[in-house]
């Protein structure tokens, strides 16, 4: 009944909240770009120009942009910039793209890399970026690498060695005249993590770039959707989640989904306006909560018991 009650109040608040619309538009991208662009010696080119002629840029409003995990095949962080002349005609100073794309760094003369949420101004030249901090086993690190690739095993998204992970889930926070954000960037699976995504809820906004292809036509993609419902009602955020081979959505605090594009297809959602949402208890005590929990029903446990022998 507590429940009921505490749920019913909180989504009659936040439907009674005005509703308040952005100085900017943040454009979410859907693509289904084949997932065999990472085994073929594709041209990123066709990738790039595939990807913005979905976005659809309009240079007189001020719009983020929000590709997918690893979209553009063979290309860098540092590399992006070569083909700042695809994007020249199409982004301005209105624009900013944020993109799942690869990085790396000399590390005591070690070349490290890092599977990478990214974002660039009109010119390509970096603004902020996260390094992923949970990566998949076998899928973007090999475990017991130096001997198991005696044997040749490699990990499935990264041809030239294991990804090395980041320190630390960083928020990223843009502010000039145009913009003025923070987000919690979760690439790909981090968005299972519940209860560990963030120490601080000081963000505007989560969002989850993936690349679903690599479930095939398994009922992963689905499943994998559905943690982002879970995690928004939890975190008491909207959730903006941009997909390849998957779906993208726009999904409020309430996790509703408010917008869509369905799996596997080609196309693109806005989030315009938004409600305010007081932080979730979730979202202040995380799983310490279940900790209580256990300590009450062991409290209670012995508390019947006594009362029982007495």
């Amino acid at each position: 009944m507590s429940f009921y009650i505490f749920g019913s109040q909180n989504l009659q608040k936040y439907n009674n909240e005005l509703t308040k619309k952005l100085d900017y538009k943040i454009r979410i991208i859907s693509s289904n770009i084949n997932i065999d662009r990472f085994y073929e010696n594709i041209d990123p080119e066709s990738t790039i120009k595939e990807l913005i002629e979905i976005s659809s840029p309009q240079k007189e409003e001020n719009i983020i942009f929000i590709w997918p995990e690893g979209i553009i095949p063979g290309i860098s962080q540092e590399r992006i910039k070569e083909y700042k002349w695809l994007f020249e005609n199409k982004f301005n100073e209105n624009h900013l793209l944020a993109i799942g794309i690869n990085s790396k760094e000399d590390v005591n003369q070690t070349v490290k890399y890092y599977n990478s949420l990214s974002i660039f101004d009109h010119n390509l030249n970096i603004v902020n970026s996260y390094k992923k901090i949970n990566l998949v086993p076998f899928g973007e690190f090999l475990p017991f690498e130096k001997i198991l690739r005696r044997i040749g095993l490699k990990t499935i998204t990264n041809n030239y060695q294991s990804y090395s992970k980041g320190k630390e889930r960083n928020i990223i926070s843009i502010k000039d005249d145009k913009f003025y954000f923070k987000i919690l960037p979760l690439i790909c699976y981090e968005i299972i993590y519940s209860g560990n995504l963030f120490k601080e809820n000081n963000f505007d906004y989560m969002i989850n770039i993936s690349e679903d292809g690599w479930f095939g036509k398994s009922i992963g993609p689905k499943q994998h959707f559905a943690h982002s419902i879970f995690r928004s009602i939890e975190s008491g955020k909207y959730l903006i989640r941009s997909a390849n081979n998957g779906k993208a959505a726009l999904i409020n605090p309430l996790g509703v989904i408010e917008k869509q594009v369905d799996f596997q297809e080609n196309g693109y959602i806005d989030f315009e306006e938004f409600r305010k949402i007081q932080p979730t208890i979730f979202s202040i005590y995380g799983n310490k909560i279940f900790g209580l929990i256990i300590l009450l029903y062991i409290f209670l446990i012995f508390s019947f018991n006594r009362i029982k022998n007495e």
